[in-house]
C-alpha cells in the first residue's frame, strides 16, 4: 500500500494544501487526489489553533468517504468528538478556535459537519496497521507490546503519549521519550509532540513538526520512507517544540 502520511495539520489548510500539491496530488475536485494512485493517511488532530479547522475538517471527511483515506485520531480529535457528542468539554487548548468557526456555520453545513465527523471517528480504528504490521500509524505513538490491543491503557498511551501524570507550568502533560526504548519490529509513524525536525529513532519517527507553531507540515511516504515537508504561513512559537537529548 503506497501511503503519504500526513502530520498533525491543526487547521493549517493552506499548508495541507500546499503539502499534497509538492507530494504530487491534483486539487481538480477540490480534494487532493494522486494520480498515480496513492492514498493519504493523517496521524490525527486535524483541528484547532489553526486558521481554517472547519476546512480541513471537510477535506479530511471526503478523502475518508471517496478516497478511502487513513484516519488516525489524536487527542484533539477525541475531545471533538466529545464535543460534538454533547458532553461538557471545556473550549480551551484550542478547541475554543475550532468552536467559534462551527458556530459561525448555517445550521444545515453544522448539522453535515458534524455529522460526517462523528461517522469518520466511529469507523476508524485507534491505531492503523498497514502491510501486515509492518506499518503502525497512532497519534503520539505506540509501545511494542501494546500492538495488536485496544483497551482504556493502550488508548490512554496512543491519545496522549507515555504521560507521567505530571504538568509542565504550561498546563501541558509531562510525557516520558517513549520512542527512546522502542525494540519493535513494526515501524511506527506518529505526531502528537511537536518537534522542529522529524524525528527518527529506534524503528519510529515523529512527523508532528509543528506547522500550527510556525514550524512545518510534514508528510512521511511509504513504503519509501522518504520525508517530504512545506514550510509553515503561521507565526513562530518556538516554546511549542520539544528538544530531545
Amino acid at each position: 500500500m503506497k501511503l503519504d502520511i500526513i502530520g498533525d495539520i491543526h487547521g493549517c489548510l493552506e499548508e495541507f494544501r500546499n503539502l499534497t500539491m509538492e507530494l504530487g496530488y491534483k486539487w481538480d475536485a477540490d480534494i487532493p487526489v494522486h494520480p498515480g494512485g496513492r492514498t493519504l493517511a493523517f496521524v490525527g488532530d486535524l483541528t484547532d489553533r489553526g486558521p481554517d479547522s472547519v476546512g480541513v475538517l471537510d477535506v479530511v471527511c471526503r478523502l475518508f468517504e471517496e478516497q478511502s483515506a487513513l484516519y488516525a485520531p489524536g487527542n484533539h480529535c477525541n475531545k471533538l468528538y466529545r464535543y460534538f457528542s454533547g458532553n461538557n468539554v471545556q473550549k480551551t487548548h484550542g478547541l475554543e478556535t475550532t468552536a467559534a468557526e462551527l458556530d459561525s456555520l448555517p445550521k444545515e453545513q453544522y448539522r453535515s459537519i458534524r455529522s460526517r465527523y462523528l461517522s469518520m471517528y466511529e469507523q476508524s480504528p485507534l491505531y492503523h496497521m498497514v502491510d501486515g504490521r509492518a506499518l503502525i500509524i497512532a497519534h503520539a505513538g505506540i509501545r511494542a507490546d501494546y500492538i495488536g490491543r485496544n483497551n482504556s491503557r493502550v488508548k490512554t498511551f496512543v491519545l496522549y503519549g507515555d504521560i507521567t501524570g505530571e504538568k509542565h507550568e504550561d498546563g501541558s502533560p509531562v510525557r516520558r521519550d517513549w520512542a527512546k526504548k522502542y525494540s519493535g519490529e513494526s515501524f511506527i509513524v506518529y505526531g502528537h509532540t511537536p518537534v522542529r525536525e522529524p524525528r527518527e529513532v529506534n524503528n519510529t519517527v515523529n512527523i508532528d513538526t509543528g506547522c500550527v507553531f510556525g514550524g512545518k507540515l510534514t508528510a512521511f511516504r511509504w513504503p519509501e520512507r522518504e520525508i517530504v515537508f512545506v514550510p509553515s504561513t503561521q507565526s513562530l512559537v518556538p516554546e511549542k517544540f520539544r528538544d530531545f537529548d
